[in-house]
């Protein structure tokens, strides 16, 4: 306790005065000003998230520019050529960070939590965080293949379902007459979980396929202080801690360290070595094997994962009985295929956001996640996540997952009462203590003393969703807490406390009463309608937040003015390509933010949201996935992690809202199917898919210039009502007897 009464702030004065540095004191001080007064400044999670990732930044530039004759990942060959589009000045920049290419795809089994990844020319990331291996081709007569130096490969994922794989990433390159096939995925046999990478390999001339140990993954440096080539020569032990195998013994080895160079470098040197340290931690190894003129060579090699163990859940059981999509368009049936398999690998228990960056929990990401799971019909890992949030809960009722947030009440309790009415389930005993704390952690959270201030009655100023802005009152924590209080109200009846759900009820209604108070005073000062990211904000770019209301809450009518006029401002002021430009901290395109709006303008029946889907789908990777912001010049991830969950889920929740929907007490059936997929002799189909009211499989069929709508529901209860709005088609309401309508087109 004593700690507590040194006068720290002087003594850091002092010391950086006497060092000539800047006040740092009078620095965060002025820094704070930008933002609303708050609890927390800044969330230390993400403060400790940022030394990491700028620590390894630092040591980036400390060794990259200083080498640019080593054989670099992609991000790096690209970001560092003056000549390519990713190229970034570094002058003034104290670290070198990945801005430009953050894109991989994990590959992996269902409920493991091992996640290699693999970057857009192949490189391979068995571990999380450490090194990585890749293959190169060189010839004799000193031609060589590197993937990470090639303009252009082709890089595809497939699903497969044999010898226990799942997902393969295959990345195909070439250069003149060599060519080079990695193919990478991870399996199980009785010895454990492997990874495993095939490369095959072909040239004109005498030539050698190269297998490469490199201290770097696509964030930048990682270490390797020790590798050694097994007496058998098949393989590594990397650190003394790591194993690689490889499937043939390698004709030549060469080890290099920091201050020889890149073993690139040394590929032609007649020595072979066995081993090598460095204690700069800059090893570089390469295995390799000959390759007769004209003949293709196959090296596989395998990385165990996991000792053996109880045996992973197989794909084929964990795609059982979810929602499956049969439409016209290979693009959007391959985005989603693939999307449901990303949901599936990163739901070993907990939700991860991502296989790398945001290998992590956030009760934000966490709650569209486990949407997507639950409207894929992936009931049971939406329940083991869920399982999980009481024992994140403080005393104090706080959903807790970093600290100044004040959206994660909101999110935890909205996303159990969706679980509940989806599965036509009962709120678990054990959730009923989280439930109820939380919500009053809510009403125990509002300035309701802040009578005469445009912020009265709301949420703390807080850092909320990170890329919002500085500190403030933002109506996205708001509209998050008046959900909270409504599910809050909604499971107490389930669990038939008629007190605390006549209270949360309240409770909610004098909350939305106060957002509509400052919105009210709001539109006087900005002298529109458009809902800012807080009450004190211009409109701008943050006020992405706001469309909450509408997406995926609910809490404003589909025409509801306020609404449109934010998503009118925002397409009008802040899209670039057809996308969602997020300025603040992103500063790239955000696939699933888009897709926020889209679902405003679906909601609406603004025939726009297929525009944005399109948009979303021509920005995907070429493996199915989306960082959580790309690049506008070279398409490449600029922000995030490379593989970002949340966008998967969105792309599952826009194509099950375009077949199947809830709006109010009635089910809306194919309002966002666009025109071009009903060609003649064309068949539609999406089921079995979790609502409100039960589970629907639907489908849409069109021949001689008919279009059928039909469908088979295992309601909670008694059939809902149905509206089917098929675009371009007059609307019609199916009488609750019926399970197939022929609709007809709209010739106004």
């Amino acid at each position: 306790m004593w700690l507590k009464w040194l006068p720290w702030r002087f003594i850091v004065r002092r010391i950086a005065k006497a060092h000539g540095f800047l006040d740092p004191i009078a620095v965060l001080a002025k820094l704070h000003r930008f933002a609303q007064p708050s609890e927390v400044a800044e969330p230390v999670e993400l403060l400790r998230a940022g030394v990491v990732f700028h620590a390894r930044g630092l040591i980036n530039s400390r060794v990259i520019q200083h080498n640019m004759d080593w054989v670099w990942p992609y991000w790096v060959e690209s970001q560092f050529d003056p000549k390519n589009d990713a190229f970034i000045p570094r002058a003034f920049s104290i670290t070198h960070v990945n801005l430009t290419h953050r894109n991989w795809t994990a590959v992996g089994l269902p409920d493991r939590s091992e996640l290699p990844i693999v970057d857009p020319r192949g490189l391979l990331t068995p571990f999380y965080d450490e090194w990585s291996l890749d293959g190169w081709l060189v010839t004799e007569d000193g031609r060589t293949l590197l993937p990470s130096r090639i303009a252009t490969v082709d890089q595809t994922l497939t699903f497969r379902s044999s010898e226990g794989e799942g997902l393969c990433v295959t990345t195909a390159s070439r250069a003149g007459d060599l060519s080079l096939l990695n193919e990478t995925s991870v399996h199980e046999d009785k010895d454990g979980v492997l990874c495993r990478m095939n490369l095959t390999a072909q040239a004109d001339s005498p030539a050698w396929l190269v297998v490469a140990l490199r201290p770097y993954n696509p964030e930048g440096i990682s270490m390797i202080h020790k590798a050694a080539l097994a007496s058998d020569r098949q393989g590594w032990w990397v650190d003394e801690r790591r194993t690689v195998r490889f499937s043939a013994a390698a004709d030549r080895h060469h080890v290099s360290d920091y201050r020889a160079g890149d073993v690139h470098i040394h590929l032609h040197d007649l020595a072979d070595e066995h081993s090598g340290e460095c204690n700069v931690g800059m090893v570089t190894a390469a295995a390799l094997f000959k390759l007769q003129p004209g003949e293709q060579r196959e090296i596989s090699i395998e990385v165990p994962l996991l000792e053996s163990s109880a045996s992973a859940v197989s794909w084929d059981d964990s795609l059982s009985g979810c929602c499956q999509l049969e439409v016209p368009d290979e693009k959007f049936q391959f985005l989603y295929d693939a999307a449901l398999r990303t949901l599936i690998l990163h739901s070993p228990e907990d939700v991860y956001p991502g296989p790398f960056t945001y290998k992590r929990f956030w009760f934000r990401d966490a709650a569209f996640i486990i949407h997507g799971l639950l409207c894929a019909g992936l009931v049971s890992r939406a329940e083991r996540a869920l399982d999980q949030f009481p024992d994140r809960q403080t005393i104090a009722g706080y959903f807790h997952s970093q600290d100044g947030e004040w959206d994660s009440n909101g999110e935890a309790l909205w996303i159990m009462r969706r679980f509940c009415e989806l599965t036509g389930r009962q709120p678990k005993e054990d959730w009923r203590r989280a439930i109820f704390r939380g919500g009053q952690w809510i009403h125990n959270k509002r300035l309701v003393n802040e009578r005469e201030a445009l912020h009265a009655g709301l949420l703390p100023a807080g850092f909320s969703a990170e890329h919002l802005g500085p500190n403030d009152f933002y109506y996205w924590d708001d509209y998050w807490g008046i959900a909270g209080l409504q599910a809050a109200a909604w499971l107490a009846a389930a669990y038939g406390d008629e007190v605390l759900h006549n209270n949360f009820i309240r409770e909610a209604d004098l909350f939305r009463e106060a957002v509509d108070h400052s919105l009210s005073r709001v539109a006087e000062r900005l002298g529109r309608l458009a809902i800012p990211a807080s009450p004190y904000r211009r409109l701008d770019a943050g006020m992405i937040g706001s469309v909450v209301a509408g997406y995926p809450l609910n809490l404003y009518p589909a025409d509801d003015p306020r609404l449109l006029d934010t998503v009118d401002f925002l397409l009008n002021h802040t899209f670039v390509d057809g996308g969602f430009f997020q300025d603040m901290i992103h500063s790239g395109i955000n696939a699933y933010l888009t897709l926020h709006v889209g679902q405003v303008l679906l909601r609406a029946g603004d025939e726009r949201y297929f525009e944005l889907m399109n948009t979303v789908a021509e920005i995907a990777s070429p493996t199915g996935q989306w960082p959580e912001a790309i690049h506008p010049r070279t398409g490449g991830g600029c922000m995030g992690d490379g593989q970002h969950v949340w966008a998967a889920a969105e792309w599952v929740l826009m194509i099950r809202n375009c077949f199947v929907r809830e709006e109010g007490q009635t089910l809306i059936l194919a309002s966002g199917i666009p025109k071009h997929w009903l060609r003649d002799g064309a068949k539609l189909a999406f089921g079995p898919a979790p609502t409100t009211f039960g589970t629907i499989s639907l489908t849409i069929e069109s021949k001689d210039n008919e279009v059928i709508v039909s469908w088979q529901g295992a309601w909670h209860t008694s059939p809902p009502p149905i509206e089917v709005r098929l675009p371009g088609h007059l609307p019609l309401l199916a009488g609750a007897d019926r399970t197939s309508v022929e609709v007809k087109k709209d010739t106004v």
